[in-house]
């Protein structure tokens, strides 16, 4: 929580209370469905919630923004970021229902009035979005194909209209296909051993009718 406070210091009194509370709830949870593994749940600050933060380092969302977080899994990245632009709204999907269960228990208890959650897969998903997040769920060029018909037309934002993936290690191999990639090191942010070589990738897409 200091990380937090430190990193983003303009967050109300009432977002502080929900990341705060963001402890005991998957504390809680964890503890009868494994949606965080056992070893980092005590690291949850570092290693989930600011791990998911560090996309808002590189694009503060605008009021009305769509963000549709794929593999959310317990949440990750779109509670944190959620809690943190109460004005932007939230589609978080995963293909695992109990996964899913806990987001929504999560979002209830938070009382996040931005996030709806779903048990579907990207595929499925019908709508377009400003941004779409995701923390490694699999390699660019599938992840591209799930999602590329699902980018708004209209622009917003410093960046442009894409994906905002949260990946770590060398990319080189992965992101070969997608010259206008550009890798943030989250390192330039964040201060934590964690973060060395873990990075935020931008990769605009054009909308496509």
């Amino acid at each position: 929580m200091e990380e937090i406070l430190k990193c983003f210091p303009e967050i109300t009194d009432v977002q502080k209370e929900q990341f705060e509370r963001l402890s005991n709830l998957y504390q809680d949870w964890n503890a009868k469905i494994n949606v965080i593994s056992r070893k980092d749940i005590d690291e949850l600050y570092t290693k989930h919630v600011l791990h998911s933060l560090a996309i808002a380092k590189i694009q503060k969302f605008e009021p009305g923004t769509y963000i549709l977080d794929v593999g959310t899994g317990g949440g990750f990245p779109g509670i944190p970021l959620a809690i943190l632009f109460p004005e932007t709204r939230f589609y978080l999907i995963d293909v695992i229902l109990k996964k899913i269960n806990v987001v929504k228990a999560v979002v209830e208890a938070l009382e996040l009035k931005n996030v709806k959650a779903e048990q579907i897969r990207a595929e499925n998903v019908k709508g377009d979005f400003d941004f779409i997040v995701s923390r490694a769920v699999t390699n660019m060029p599938d992840f591209v194909s799930w999602i590329k018909d699902k980018i708004k037309k209209q622009q917003k934002h410093e960046l442009k209209n894409g994906i905002l993936y949260l990946k770590g290690g060398d990319l080189t191999e992965e992101l070969k296909l997608f010259p206008n990639a550009i890798e943030y090191n989250i390192s330039e942010f964040f201060d934590a051993e964690f973060f060395e070589t873990k990075k935020v990738v931008h990769l605009p897409l054009k909308f496509k009718l």
